[in-house]
């Protein structure tokens, strides 16, 4: 075998320089592999081959690449993930006839996804970072599973450019984009001189991260407030603060610049678009340069910048919005050279105006809508792609879908993140119905993960026979046990602002939902406590009642009767007046957590964590001396941030935990001693635990995905 030297290369029945041309032309566009191995003597007539493949192809791309790489095939997957989506995976690798490979945490010990998959293994330990963030672990078990390729899934390490890389050290095949175009993309100010580069107009703002105070406030002032600081790292909303004036502003600079795990390095800053859509494109790009936009979907209805319902096609949009998400989608793929599955997201202003958000470069929850209205499976997509396959171009839209994420969160309290276990689950069922979830009856609904429990998808011919189906839907739906946002669901798709119906327009944008109907104040007076973390919920406000099917004259009747006078026909211990203890499971109202701490006589001094968490910063030092309301700790759980102040007047005198230490609710973060604190009132002096807030300045959970 030889290198080529096209110079050598010369048809005596052509011009030399043409013949030289195409010897160029052909090394520089057919793969290294193949173009610096071939024997001189098969050169002519490959070259010629894809040549004419190449003059004759409608996007001008060399199929010659076929020639030298066969697809490799996928004979083992390993799926780096859990809950619905890992679920969702093994489903489809069933169905093509390749044998997968669970990863799980002892909570899902028992969880459907596990006990579907051919083969299973532990992730020990008790965090993120333990069990499905740990990249040594994770591949370890791609060696000793003998899988040769692996699935990601979304969220974890579906983004993570090291993981990628080590994958396919291992030898085995990443199902997504290449290492490079993970870092091109996963990091979003790399992102945004991406799309700068492509031609494609990011959101205004500062594409470098935030190190100056000065530079903040003169593009606030040139820009005008609300400003949108991010995390460069962010995703599904996570890590993302609206601050409406300077002393937000230098509010927010002076929380993230903490003295342990401080991160205003890790943040960018846009300008805010108000009455915005959120609209992204489900897109996916080949080895062999194919490219299509299997759907639009719009996900304007979020809280805490994450989507709770998605629908596709994104409705009323017009052709010309469509035709320009569409080629700024392939601008930015073919930028990077993107091979695989990912989302364009943007945002669409209410003139029509189209700005670059970011690009996912993986699988997202939502991409369910998409498949319903092209007609495909894009799990199988990607491992086609995987393979070295083409994707499907030819896919007409068919209908319109809805997607709504049933997650443990109570519409009561701003939808703040719940737990418990699943008293009673019944899905809906019938025509248009999909339901894709990780949990049964039975199962616990973990502080520690992901409050999703799965999505329902509906799907039905256009846009107003899918809303009425979904209120059917909903009116199917039982869940007992934990809240949930289906109230809320029914709310929306009863709202003619939504809906769009009885002669009202669409008027729905990304704070929407939050302004209309997540607005609750706060019910506890304490210091910095929000409306999601204080309070009684709905159902505790309601007299607990039971239900029961009788019938009157041969026709059935529901009858509800409160639970006292239950009591007093039972003899139920209500009707006795004993009290019943409050059972102590972790999650079920914090404010009865609250009201013990209330009682503390004020001096301990101790600061507990008031969730299980993973602490993120630290914003003061041992020693350290500190005033009633000053911000201590940063938490986050379920992919909130919430900010642990401190509840009285003192000095710091012991921290025992510090950035990524995961912590138990209650668990103690830091002591301060208040002995000799002056001028602090009777009761002033905070309980056992500090004030916490989750909200962020703009009154939302900061934070997200």
């Amino acid at each position: 075998m030889h290198y080529v030297d096209e110079s050598t290369i010369v048809d005596s029945r052509n011009d030399g320089k043409r013949e030289s041309d195409e010897n160029a032309r052909f090394v520089n566009l057919c793969p290294q592999s193949y173009a610096c191995q071939v024997s001189v003597t098969f050169v002519e007539p490959y070259k010629k081959i894809a040549c004419l493949l190449w003059e004759t192809s409608s996007r001008f791309f060399v199929r010659a690449a076929k020639l030298d790489v066969m697809p490799k095939n996928v004979n083992k997957l390993l799926v780096a993930n859990r809950g619905e989506i890992a679920l969702r995976v093994v489903r489809t690798a069933r169905e093509m006839g390749i044998p997968t490979v669970a990863v799980y945490a002892e909570q899902d010990r028992h969880a459907q996804y596990v006990q579907m998959a051919d083969d299973a293994y532990l992730l020990s330990g008790d965090t993120y970072k333990d069990t499905y963030l740990n990249e040594d672990l994770l591949i370890d078990i791609l060696q000793r599973s003998g899988a040769d390729a692996v699935h990601p899934g979304y969220g974890f390490l579906s983004e993570v450019a090291t993981f990628a890389q080590k994958v396919i050290d291992a030898g085995a095949a990443w199902v997504g984009p290449n290492p490079k175009a993970l870092v091109d993309l996963g990091d979003k100010i790399t992102a945004r001189r991406v799309a700068t580069f492509a031609k494609v107009p990011p959101v205004p703002g500062i594409s470098q991260s935030i190190s100056d105070m000065r530079l903040l406030l003169d593009f606030a002032h040139t820009h005008g407030y609300p400003l949108m600081l991010k995390r460069t790292d962010g995703g599904g909303g996570r890590g993302i603060t609206l601050v409406h004036n300077d002393d937000e502003l230098r509010g927010f600079y002076m929380n993230h610049d903490a003295l342990q795990g401080g991160d205003l390095n890790e943040y960018f800053v846009e300008r805010f678009i108000d009455k915005g859509r959120h609209v992204e494109t489900q897109c996916g790009r080949d080895s062999h340069g194919n490219f299509t936009v299997y759907s639009t979907r719009d996900c304007s209805v979020q809280r805490r910048n994450q989507k709770l319902v998605e629908e596709a096609p994104a409705p009323f949009l017009s052709s010309e919005v469509t035709d320009q998400l569409e080629t700024y989608s392939r601008r930015l793929f073919e930028a990077v050279d993107y091979e695989g599955l990912g989302t364009c997201e943007f945002m669409v202003t209410e003139q029509g105006k189209v700005y670059f958000l970011e690009v996912n470069p993986r699988l997202q929850v939502e991409h369910t809508v998409s498949e319903e209205v092209c007609g495909l499976d894009l799990v199988r997509e990607q491992l086609t792609i995987a393979n070295g396959g083409e994707l499907t171009v030819n896919h007409p839209l068919r209908g319109h879908s809805f997607e709504l994420r049933l997650t443990c969160e109570d519409p009561a309290k701003n939808l703040a993140p719940s737990s418990g276990t699943l008293a009673s689950l019944r899905w809906p069922s019938g025509p248009g119905i999909r339901v894709d979830s990780g949990v049964v009856e039975g199962d616990t609904i973990s502080p520690k993960f992901d409050s999703m429990m799965g999505k329902l998808v509906v799907t039905a011919s256009d846009r107003a026979a899918a809303v009425a189906r979904v209120r059917r839907a909903l009116s199917e739906l039982k869940v007992e046990g934990v809240p949930t946002p289906a109230s809320l669901f029914e709310q929306i798709f009863n709202d003619d602002e939504f809906t769009a119906e009885h002669g009202v327009a669409y008027d729905v944008s990304t704070k929407w939902l939050e302004r209309k109907y997540l607005n609750k104040e706060a019910a506890s007076s304490q210091g910095g406590q929000p409306a999601s973390m204080s309070g009684a919920s709905e159902a505790d406000k309601k007299e607990s009642s039971e239900t029961f099917v009788i019938e009157v004259n041969n026709r059935r009747v529901s009858l509800t009767v409160p639970n006292d006078i239950v009591a007093n026909l039972t003899g139920g211990a209500k009707a006795r007046d004993v009290k019943r203890a409050i059972q102590p499971l972790r999650g079920q109202g914090l404010h009865h957590a609250q009201k013990k701490q209330q009682s503390n006589d004020g001096q301990s001094g101790v600061i507990a964590s008031p969730m299980q968490a993973v602490v993120t910063r630290i914003n003061v030092a041992e020693g350290q001396q500190v005033a009633k309301g000053d911000l201590l700790v940063v938490l986050e759980s379920m992919k909130m941030e919430n900010y642990v102040y401190a509840p009285v007047k003192g000095a710091v005198t012991k921290i025992f935990v510090g950035p990524a230490a995961g912590v138990e609710a209650g668990e103690t973060l830091m002591t301060i001693d208040v002995t000799g604190a002056s001028g602090t009132k009777a009761g002033e002096n905070g309980a056992t635990g500090a004030a916490v807030d989750g909200t962020a300045t703009d009154g939302t959970m900061e934070g997200g995905k």
